[in-house]
Formats: C-alpha cells, structure tokens, sequence
C-alpha cells in the first residue's frame, strides 16, 4: 500500500467534526480548518444546495487512512 501524496483531496478523518470533508479541503488548499467550517454553516443560510453537495463530498471523496 502506497502513502497518499499530502496534495491529494482526502477526508480528514483525524481532525473531524462530522466527516471530515471541510478538514480535508482545508488541509489540501492551505485554508483554516475552522474558517472553512464555520463559511459553509453560513452559506447553509443561503439558498442552494449546500448541505446536498456535503453529502455528495462526503462520498465521494476518500478517507484518509494513514492515520
């Protein structure tokens, strides 16, 4: 089994608050883990499909399993 490249897109799975999708794009754009958390429970206000496309990231986006 390889090591994932940092760069890839991963679900962080040891920084979590439900998933792990905001903790993994945050960590693979270089943004803050809890910036990036708390812009989308704010454009959940808005309408659109946000909490969908979570769902949607949720599966889609492989676990990080290194930890």
């Amino acid at each position: 089994m390889t090591t994932p490249s940092p760069y890839r897109l991963r679900r962080d799975t040891r920084h979590k608050m439900v998933a792990g999708v905001c903790a993994g794009i945050a960590r693979r754009y270089g943004l803050s883990r809890g910036g990036l958390r708390v812009a989308f429970v704010v454009s959940c206000v808005l309408p659109g499909p946000q909490f969908l496309a979570y769902l949607l990231l949720w599966v889609l986006i492989p676990a990080d399993d290194r930890y």
